[in-house]
């Protein structure tokens, strides 16, 4: 067990993120973006969570807007955190996302500089040059392992999908060694959710797919609250019962649906997927000061990402306000 913050520690800043909680993309803010007459009048919503004027931009440059964003209150956090691993938790996803660009980017000799993202631990640019010349000595232990450990697998199988599968396990171990550290059980729980809702999404798309127990030993990731080997072994059928009473259970009972032959798009079994892992912070006791708060913002601010994407996407695709709702997670319906 990691050496533990006192709570007191961490008053000051969970002063402050209370505070900014109240500029976050919330139900209110998220039905007048949907109501907006123009893009221009819904970018001026967005601007009210802090955001740049979003108004016609599209694609990369969207999804750079929104790094950059994401970035910009990530170091503003750093400066008052006693102790940056809760950060370092949630900025290691983006670090394993370069890793897997940049392992595949190097064997087939293309450029990943526009598929690499800000917000890790590790800039991309000086990831990209430091891994071209084989120099991670600066890297967490785990992460260079697991970079190596990819390029290895992918020279001996050929088989990008094989360094996904190195690298989201070895992503989710270095998750859960950083929850650890905090000595929050809180934090290790939400991880622990994260590598379920994960596998059970590998095991819902491995059946539709036809993938056998092989696939699913080779795909899904220990440290869940459902073990590989009982995901690997049941049916789709199966799905339910293996998570019935936790808060997987509606989107396991959606995916056991979906596996059936012709059931359709993963629409809903995705969103009952993200409000499973939203739904932990909403029943996790609370706590007044503490890395706790902290870690619920952090959270909060990757689902008003997600769902601010979701929402302009919808809009310019011509959906209706209803239909965009439909994806949207229940803390924005």
């Amino acid at each position: 067990m990691g050496k533990k913050r006192k709570d007191t520690d961490y008053v000051y800043l969970s002063t402050r993120v209370k505070a900014m909680e109240r500029g976050l993309l919330d139900r209110a803010r998220a039905e007048r973006v949907l109501a907006a007459p123009t893009e221009e009048a819904a970018a001026r919503v967005l601007q009210e969570c802090g955001y740049p004027d979003l108004a016609g931009v599209t694609g990369r440059a969207l999804e750079a807007a929104l790094a950059q964003r994401q970035r910009e209150m990530l170091e503003d956090l750093a400066g008052d955190l006693p102790d940056r691993t809760v950060l370092d938790l949630f900025r290691a996803q983006v670090d394993y996302h370069n890793a897997k660009v940049l392992v595949k980017a190097q064997a087939l000799g293309t450029d990943p500089t526009r598929l690499l993202l800000v917000g890790g631990r590790y800039p991309p640019g000086r990831l990209a040059a430091n891994g071209q010349k084989g120099k991670l000595s600066g890297y967490s232990q785990r992460f260079r392992r697991a970079v190596e450990e990819g390029r290895e697998v992918l020279d001996a199988t050929g088989d990008p999908q094989q360094v996904d599968f190195t690298l989201d396990r070895a992503y989710f171990e270095e998750a859960m060694e950083l929850a650890i550290r905090t000595g929050s059980k809180c934090l290790t729980g939400y991880v622990a959710v994260l590598i379920d809702t994960a596998n059970l999404r590998t095991a819902v798309r491995a059946s539709r797919l036809g993938k056998g127990t092989e696939f699913l030993r080779q795909a899904l990731v220990p440290g869940g609250t459902v073990s590989p080997s009982a995901l690997a072994r049941a049916g789709g059928g199966d799905l339910a019962r293996l998570f019935r009473g936790g808060p997987l259970a509606a989107a396991a009972a959606a995916g056991a649906a979906a596996t059936d032959p012709g059931s359709g798009p993963l629409t809903e079994f995705e969103r009952l997927c993200g409000e499973a892992v939203a739904a932990y912070w909403d029943e996790s006791p609370r706590v007044p000061f503490g890395v706790e708060p902290v870690a619920a913002y952090l959270h909060a601010r990757q689902g008003e990402t997600a769902a601010i994407r979701t929402i302009l996407a919808g809009r310019r695709a011509g959906m209706d306000g209803e239909a965009i709702r439909l994806r949207l997670g229940r803390q924005y319906r």
